[in-house]
């Protein structure tokens, strides 16, 4: 068997060069939905109140009377050359649309309780600068596109009690005439989309003027919040007035086939199949149930669902890696960074779009010092500093996105540099899991006729096991061995490779054939 390489040589071998969108021209092409329909996409979940704000005294939140800054489209742009140099290609950006003022959750509101659905929150606004907030904006995207990283867009699924107040004839009410409150969101109030047959027009019209505002400031695609909330005919109807003007605009469905029931009686509930039916490019799958996962039967079940979900459709199909969102907890806080680095290989050797949260890349535990505690200052009518525990703020003008483990960072880019190598080995769709002598322990491998890629991990955080994993028509005469993630060499025999894995950790091979 012949070894080659240690982290750094294999971060040379597979660092990658991206190929611009822009013509010589200098002109942006949207490609994203061809790119995410390939499995290329490499998208970053920002929030750019929070993105590059700066906290001064360290308590979590930003307070301007102490001069301290909170994010805006233009501070954002600084951070873009750092996204593109860790191999990211895709922003999803969570909502930028105003938010509710009353019965407010935190002192920003939340960035799901939408206030409108026409025009940008002044929260983003930079005063100091003499552009206007749409073209502060559009600067932003520009300055994305010019680093070869596109836009996705969150649109909310429901909206404020603020927008109730003003156009109640928008929302679904109850036999008593009140508001309805979808699940337990009490800052948010539920709009009517109306049925299959009927569709409401008075929202679609929100929503068509919204998509329209979004594709004329350059965005190239959309993530729709809780997208079963709406009906099948309310989407394919929008999809195909953004397709009209852009083929190549990007749809992305929050759903996954773990969602059956409404967020509301009120609520319709549209399954994830009707949705890619409708025309949404993608869906989110299951993946974020990686923190409940025992053994490795229920990775290869989720995974084989996931590819033959994908398939079943005569349009092309794909979903993002979501094993971390921003409505996940921290991977540091659940099982440590060896479950950060797990998703990161996920990720980078599995037929999907790598998908990650702000923070993530450098180990960060959302902790925020002053959470829900009185606040100094509130732009609502909540005076505590409402957060969720372990999870990205998004109630409250918050501190960037940050945490100290260089680790991680170094993996981070690592794996999605080695995505873009075997990413044609990865899309052959030859998922096949290979069977260990430990339940706790998964192993699978892609694969073509040149190039095999395996990757091994131990679902056990607590303990260190000894595996053996057997790799068909493996010959170590006739075949290189090159370890890109992994801590000690296997050993490997004909058919087999034995190894000890520390908790938690994964391993990445590819195993070349000899010429």
């Amino acid at each position: 068997m012949k070894i080659f390489g240690r982290l750094l040589s294999v971060a040379v071998l597979f660092g990658f060069s991206c190929l611009s969108a822009y013509s010589i021209e200098d002109t942006w092409h949207n490609d994203l939905r061809s790119k995410f329909l390939n499995n290329d996409a490499v998208i970053m979940e920002i929030n750019i109140r929070s993105f590059n704000s700066n906290d001064i005294n360290g308590d979590g939140f930003i307070q301007e009377k102490m001069g301290e800054k909170k994010g805006t489209f233009l501070n954002a742009i600084d951070r873009l050359d750092e996204l593109k140099n860790l191999g990211i290609n895709t922003i999803h950006i969570l909502p930028i649309t105003p938010t509710g003022k009353l019965k407010a959750l935190g002192t920003a509101g939340s960035l799901y309780s939408a206030a409108a659905f026409d025009t940008i929150s002044e929260d983003l606004y930079d005063k100091d600068s003499k552009l206007s907030l749409e073209e502060q904006a559009k600067l932003f995207i520009e300055e994305a596109h010019k680093r070869d990283i596109r836009v996705i867009v969150d649109v909310p699924a429901c909206a404020s009690y603020d927008l109730y107040l003003q156009r109640p004839d928008l929302f679904v009410s109850t036999p008593g005439g009140e508001p309805v409150v979808p699940s337990d969101w009490t800052d948010v109030r539920l709009l009517s989309v109306g049925t299959e047959e009927k569709i409401d027009t008075n929202v679609y019209s929100l929503y068509k003027d919204f998509v329209k505002y979004m594709m004329s400031l350059g965005v190239d695609g959309i993530r729709a919040d809780v997208a079963h909330s709406k009906t099948a005919a309310f989407w394919k109807e929008l999809i195909t007035y953004s397709r009209e003007k852009d083929p190549e605009f990007l749809w992305l469905a929050e759903s996954s086939e773990s969602w059956h029931d409404a967020i509301s009686p009120y609520a319709v509930f549209t399954p994830y199949n009707k949705l890619l039916e409708a025309g949404f490019d993608g869906y989110y799958g299951s993946f974020f149930n990686i923190k409940d996962w025992k053994n490795a039967k229920e990775l290869y079940s989720q995974i084989s669902a996931t590819l033959n979900n994908t398939k079943k459709f005569q349009d092309k199909k794909s979903v993002i890696g979501s094993f971390t969102t921003h409505d996940e907890v921290s991977p540091i806080l659940l099982k440590g960074q060896n479950l950060s680095d797990m998703m990161i290989w996920l990720n980078a050797t599995l037929p999907v779009n790598s998908y990650f949260v702000d923070g993530f890349q450098t180990g960060d535990d959302y902790y925020y010092r002053k959470g829900n505690k009185l606040a100094d200052e509130t732009s609502t009518d909540d005076d505590m500093y409402f957060t969720h525990r372990g999870k990205i703020d998004i109630f409250n003008f918050s501190r960037k996105p940050g945490g100290r483990n260089v680790e991680i960072k170094n993996n981070f880019l690592l794996g999605n540099n080695v995505k873009k190598s075997i990413l044609p080995v990865l899309n052959e769709d030859t998922f096949t899991p290979l069977k260990t002598n430990n339940q706790k322990v998964f192993a699978y491998s892609f694969a073509n006729n040149i190039k095999r890629v395996v990757t091994i991990g131990n679902l056990n955080f607590d303990e260190p096991v000894k595996v053996t994993v057997k790799v068909p028509k493996f010959n170590p005469k006739k075949q290189n061995v090159l370890p890109i993630k992994i801590s000690d060499m296997p050993d490997t025999k004909k058919g087999k490779v034995s190894l000890t894995l520390k908790p938690g950790e994964t391993v990445v091979l590819i195993i070349h054939e000899l010429l």
